[in-house]
């Protein structure tokens, strides 16, 4: 199981490494850490974690305000709370936590922590043969379901990822290797920074681009823009259009 550890004491987060360390039922790797909401949201877009062992007050944002944001994530980390102060339990069950655990912590609490979380990723697994149909995007405090049928592109930019349909732009908070890791049937990549939508892959043209100079670039069913392909996946959107 792979953990990221997020709390602003140098000493509680050596600790909780420690006893991951010595979980064996489940075992469990802490795989990350991070002093804060900021470096935690970093850490969250660059890899992928099974779990966060989340404490509650920190500078900035706190551990509920972060674990309120990573409930819009495409794939969210499971939540378990380590704290020194047990008046946030309820808070910290109303968003969804896995468990609450109180400092010190000890092994045998943290191994049924671990196990709950265990479960509530079984739980989250798609049955075989099933593929996720939606994406559930925030937006200016609005939860709305995305049919991934109308997507036609990911596409990378800050450190956010744009979802294109042929009518309007949402802006998602994952990353793009997580988004090609599940899609990949229905996605292709065609560069560095962008995913298309197989099925509406129309055309292949000779393109210049401002920044990267003459090449290729894909055009899609649906809109108008065009979106750049790199050398190293050109094959790849070839073969995508020959089928």
């Amino acid at each position: 199981m792979q953990v990221l550890v997020v709390d602003d004491e140098s000493l509680a987060r050596s600790r909780l490494r420690s006893l991951l360390g010595d979980c064996r039922a489940p075992a469990a790797v802490a795989a990350g850490e991070a002093a804060n909401a900021t470096e935690a949201m970093e850490a969250l877009r660059r890899g992928i974690y099974d779990a966060v062992l989340l404490d509650v007050r920190m500078p900035g944002a706190d551990g509920l305000a972060l674990a309120h944001a990573l409930r819009g994530m495409l794939r969210p980390p499971a939540v378990v709370f380590v704290t020194a102060h047990a008046e946030h339990a309820v808070a910290a069950f109303d968003l969804e936590a896995a468990d609450y655990l109180t400092k010190p912590v000890r092994l045998e609490r943290l191994q049924i922590a671990l196990q709950k979380v265990e479960r509530l990723l079984a739980g989250r697994r798609p049955a075989a043969g099933d593929t996720p149909d939606t994406l559930v995007i925030q937006d200016r405090g609005r939860t709305e379901r995305v049919p991934l049928s109308e997507v036609l592109y990911f596409k990378a930019e800050l450190k956010y990822i744009t979802v294109r349909t042929a009518s309007r732009s949402y802006i998602l908070d994952a990353s793009l290797s997580e988004l090609e890791e599940r899609h990949a049937a229905q996605f292709l990549r065609v560069h560095r920074n962008a995913l298309v939508a197989r099925r509406a892959v129309r055309a292949l043209e000779k393109h210049d681009d401002p920044e990267e100079g003459e090449g290729w670039a894909v055009r899609l069913n649906g809109i108008d823009e065009l979106l750049q392909v790199s050398r190293r996946q050109l094959t790849a959107v070839r073969e995508a259009l020959a089928r």
